[in-house]
């Protein structure tokens, strides 16, 4: 346990920004499900619209360092390919 007043502070700190993180976090998982649903649902332009999205976002969290920067091109490449697919498929 935290004895001095800064460690203290900076044990609450840690624990807000903690919580904060993981909310975000998730709201990126929830936007590549999201992107990926629509893949599937073979829906183009709704897909490339959340597509958008999810790349600004990881883009965003990646400079931030919520996701690590390979982690997040790796989820733009695939998501990408995938879209690059239905495109084929489907057409624009």
């Amino acid at each position: 346990m935290a004895s001095s007043l800064q460690a203290k502070k900076r044990a609450r700190q840690s624990q807000k920004r903690r919580l904060h993180n993981a909310s975000r976090r998730s709201s990126v998982r929830t936007l590549i499900k999201r992107t990926l649903t629509n893949i599937r649902e073979k829906d183009c332009s709704t897909a490339q619209i959340s597509f958008r999205e999810t790349v600004r976002l990881l883009d965003q969290f990646s400079r931030k360092r919520l996701v690590h920067p390979n982690k997040a091109n790796r989820l733009k490449s695939r998501l990408n390919r995938d879209i690059a697919d239905l495109i084929k498929i489907v057409g624009p």
